[in-house]
């Protein structure tokens, strides 16, 4: 072989070699466990005191609310309170022109004597033909008559008394009073508006007193809250916050459940009542209501970023010897950037925190900070 033909083969071998010690290093390091291993950071489980609470959106509402509607034609002729002013049962609110009603009582009255006058005179006619039939000096078919002309006039007298209790009820209509003691509203009519049975809606009451809170429960609640409300309820089970963020310092009791499920919603009404002394509580407010829960006292808290969701399902990643193996867990009360964790987890065991995006079922995973040069996994929320 003459030096042209060597020196060509050295150039073709030379580079293969290096390639093949060069790919030598690379698989060696691929193959390296430490270079496979995920980095990521973990927290132990612990135990935690806590209070936990399902919040629900809730509105105020009245325990009694009447809507003051005339049940008489006339014209409003008084009106005896302030918008907005407390009133007790029985109160005198509105006055509807009397005038015609009484003139009506008057006229059933003076029927009602007539009537009776009446009845009186065939009585002592049906008396004396009954004297005079006893001794044959009058025709039988007479007392007849006389005693169809009584039943005749006890049905008068009975129609002119209930004509006097009509007459008396229209009268008493044209007063209208409070139903119960409670806040009558802004009145909706002024004096001399001309008023009808039904029309218009004259103002509206409603009591103060207690006061209940309304929220909505789906179906899969209705078992938890039908138990509350057969039981002994806790003190403190309900309470409630203003949009505000102020706790509201009374508690509630549950006061009923809605008669059924909406066919369309698959939800029903709860309602809470609430002491209101102090009249904070007003018809229509918005609050939050909060309900303890069963994640009361010692219970198992975790990093709520440690949480992985997948259809429908809530699973963490637990670290054991050096793999990352899914746990499926059951979830409690939210508390504030942790949870609870009511089932699949026990005390003491590692759980992945950060480096979770990285992770798949046994992978192997490096516990503490990320290689320096590798960028850290950020946790999931």
């Amino acid at each position: 072989m003459n030096n042209k033909y060597a020196w060509l083969l050295t150039a073709i071998i030379t580079p293969a070699l290096l390639a093949s010690c060069g790919g030598n290093d690379a698989g060696q390091q691929q193959m390296n466990p430490a270079a496979m291993a995920v980095p990521v950071n973990t927290v132990q489980v612990k135990e935690e005191r806590v209070t936990g609470k399902d919040t629900y959106p809730a509105t105020v509402v009245a325990v009694q609310e009447v809507e003051l509607r005339p049940q008489v034609a006339g014209y409003i002729t008084n009106i005896f309170v302030r918008d907005g002013q407390r009133v007790t049962k029985g109160q005198k609110l509105y006055e509807i022109d009397q005038n015609k009603y009484q003139a009506g009582i008057q006229q059933a009255q003076a029927n009602l004597q007539s009537a009776k006058a009446n009845l009186a005179r065939v009585e002592k006619d049906l008396e004396r033909y009954e004297r005079l039939a006893e001794r044959d000096a009058i025709a039988k078919q007479q007392v007849d008559y006389a005693r169809t002309e009584v039943q005749t006039a006890r049905a008068q007298v009975a129609s002119a008394q209930a004509q006097v209790r009509s007459a008396s009820t229209d009268l008493s209509y044209s007063v209208i009073n409070a139903p119960f003691s409670g806040t009558i509203g802004i009145s909706q009519v002024r004096v001399g508006a001309q008023v009808s049975p039904g029309q218009p809606l004259l103002n509206t009451i409603s009591s103060s007193d207690p006061m209940a809170v309304d929220f909505v429960i789906n179906e899969a609640e209705l078992a938890r809250f039908s138990r509350l409300q057969q039981g002994n309820q806790p003190d403190s089970l309900f309470t409630i916050r203003f949009n505000s963020g102020e706790q509201y310092p009374h508690v509630g009791k549950l006061l009923a459940i809605d008669r059924a499920i909406g066919r369309q919603s698959g939800t029903t009404t709860v309602r809470v009542q609430f002491p209101n002394p102090d009249n904070v509580l007003i018809p229509g407010m918005t609050v939050s209501l909060d309900v303890l829960n069963q994640d009361i006292g010692e219970q198992l808290v975790i990093p709520y970023k440690a949480v992985s969701e997948q259809l429908g399902e809530y699973y963490v990643y637990v670290v054991q010897g050096d793999s990352a193996v899914q746990q499926n867990v059951q979830l409690g009360t939210r508390v504030n950037a942790d949870i609870v964790v009511r089932e699949g987890l026990k005390e003491g065991q590692q759980i992945v925190t950060e480096g979770i995006q990285r992770l798949r079922q046994g992978a192997k995973v490096q516990v503490g900070a990320p290689q320096q040069g590798q960028p850290q996994a950020s946790g999931q929320k």
